[in-house]
């Protein structure tokens, strides 16, 4: 088989400078540069799939298209292509597994082409699925790219390898500033049955057991009307309140301020569907919010940031959870009353401040890492569009 042509070529608006002169890409039938068989088995040890070589998982427990470098026992020190008829979505796992499945393919080079430039190449190609939904390796073969010569696919694949290391790297630094917060919490917490945290600040650690008290007896129900010209916001299970201005969704319906409550900055606002879940935040500004949520205004001596930790703890998610009332577990509703009378255990005004202070000091330091994380994957994002020749037929020459 031979490339498609040897005269129609593409270009790449950015080439490395010792490549600015050489030939444009020529277009191959992916059948050309692949074989591929059926293994029975594959083991992946790790999820780092562009750092580390390793194929990518399914939800499902299903292979991806995934790239490794591993040695597998089937193909020792040799680069393969994992590729799944029934999905090409990228997504993740944090844990090993050896899968068997009949709709799994690995793909090898038939030339000595990159294949890892393949692989982002391929990773660039969308197209419907044939029949049952699957995504036969037929319809990848039938398709084509467009490569340079090997000594400028290995630069351009080292170059985007040297930026995979980076992200991965930046995204461990960020995966470990989540699970020292984490740890964090459980100690500078009571654990379940208890009312001294194992950790607490120097000021703080002759004060004494924490106070239980019961919910109402800390916040009272807000229940004010919308107010004309406050924004809308919405609670989410992740990121506690967020500008509804900024979900893609259209919420015209209840953007009557006569329709929503008013809730003031410092206010714990929770969707009292689903509390039990940990769907809470505190109102950065005054503002207008569901009539489905509650809205919790502190009385003195409490400090909302506090409580949107606390009850973000397991522990506090079980009691959130008994004391919801539902049938099922999606019919669960935390009403205000059965809220009032739960017991909480609190410390002091200036203890609570001072822990939620530090917890927020480390949420700073996660959001400016995942933004870091996220400028990293669009410079790539930026940077594989440049390197990589548009697919558009009318650019080719």
């Amino acid at each position: 088989m031979k490339p498609v042509s040897n005269t129609l070529t593409l270009t790449p608006k950015l080439r490395f400078p010792e490549f600015r002169r050489a030939k444009g890409w020529v277009i191959f039938p992916l059948a050309m540069l692949l074989d591929y068989e059926r293994p029975d088995a594959y083991i992946v040890s790790s999820t780092d799939y562009k750092a580390t070589g390793t194929p990518v998982l399914t939800a499902n427990k299903s292979f991806v298209l995934g790239y490794t470098n591993e040695t597998t026992g089937i193909y020792e020190n040799t680069p393969v292509i994992i590729f799944d008829d029934f999905t090409t979505d990228k997504k993740y796992v944090d844990f090993p597994f050896k899968v068997k499945s009949s709709a799994i393919k690995i793909l090898t080079r038939k030339r000595d082409d990159n294949l890892r430039l393949i692989f982002e190449l391929m990773g660039g190609i969308r197209f419907e699925p044939k029949e049952h939904k699957r995504y036969y390796i037929s319809a990848y073969q039938n398709l084509e790219i467009a490569l340079p010569r090997p000594p400028e696919q290995h630069r351009i694949a080292t170059c985007l390898s040297s930026l995979d290391n980076l992200i991965g790297s930046e995204s461990r630094k960020l995966d470990a500033l989540k699970a020292h917060k984490k740890g964090l919490m459980q100690h500078l917490f009571p654990r379940e049955g208890e009312s001294v945290p194992r950790l607490r600040f120097p000021e703080f650690r002759k004060a004494g057991e924490w106070e239980t008290k019961a919910g109402g007896v800390l916040f009272t129900n807000r229940k004010e009307d919308g107010e004309e010209g406050l924004p809308i916001y919405s609670v989410t299970l992740s990121d506690g309140m967020i500008p509804r201005a900024s979900f893609d969704r259209d919420f015209n319906d209840i953007e009557d301020p006569a329709g929503n409550k008013k809730a003031l900055k410092g206010d714990i606002v929770y969707n009292m569907m689903r509390m039990w879940q940990g769907a809470q935040g505190v109102a950065p500004e005054d503002c207008m919010v569901s009539p489905a949520y509650v809205v919790l205004s502190p009385r003195s001596g409490v400090c909302s940031d506090f409580f949107a930790y606390l009850f973000k703890l397991p522990q506090s998610l079980s009691l959130l959870t008994a004391t919801s009332r539902g049938l099922t577990k999606d019919r669960l509703r935390l009403y205000f009353d059965d809220f009032s009378r739960m017991r909480l255990c609190v410390p002091s005004f200036k203890e609570q401040r001072r822990i939620a202070a530090c917890l927020s000091s480390r949420d700073d330091l996660i959001a400016a890492q995942a933004a870091k994380v996220e400028a990293l994957k669009t410079h790539k994002q930026g940077l594989m569009q440049q390197l990589f020749p548009p697919s558009d037929k009318n650019q080719r020459h």
